[in-house]
């Protein structure tokens, strides 16, 4: 059985995450959604409540399981039986970070190789702080983020500080 996984702070997780998912899930027999966390951002969403968010997302994708972990990703993947890990790129300005931590992943755990998919050119733009500051603003989010999750967005930006 062919494993991967699909790591990201989803913070919300976006039509491209998405996409990225539903991607993955056609090449490969188990995909692991994984909410990781990001010292680097404040997150709005806790990740229990992103890790419902995209179980609601994704319930209708039979080979898809969607968990959180706190260590290195590697050995999150390892753990799981994955020989791959999942990076979606929207711009060449995503490559060089990623393909720095595809090395240093690949340095700890030779036997884990980084797969990049490009993402689909309708969501190049798209991020979850790009969908946080649409929100803030009262935007229509149905274009950015899967409909089953716009009221959970906008009610946590609403009951926000």
């Amino acid at each position: 059985m062919k494993t991967a996984v699909c790591p990201g702070s989803f913070d919300p997780i976006t039509l491209g995450h998405l996409n990225i998912i539903k991607r993955t899930a056609r090449i490969f027999d188990k995909v692991y959604v994984c909410v990781m966390k990001n010292s680097e951002k404040k997150s709005l969403f806790t990740e229990e409540e992103r890790v419902e968010l995209i179980r609601r997302t994704v319930k209708h994708l039979d080979n898809v399981e969607v968990e959180t972990a706190d260590g290195l990703l590697v050995e999150y993947a390892k753990e799981k039986g994955a020989a791959v890990i999942i990076r979606g790129l929207r711009a060449v300005s995503d490559f060089d970070w990623e393909f720095q931590m595809a090395l240093a992943n690949r340095k700890i755990e030779p036997a884990i190789d980084t797969l990049f998919l490009a993402s689909s050119e309708k969501y190049t733009y798209l991020s979850s702080t790009v969908v946080k500051e649409m929100a803030k603003y009262g935007a229509d989010l149905r274009e950015f983020v899967p409909r089953e999750i716009i009221e959970d967005i906008v009610n946590k930006m609403n009951n926000k500080g």
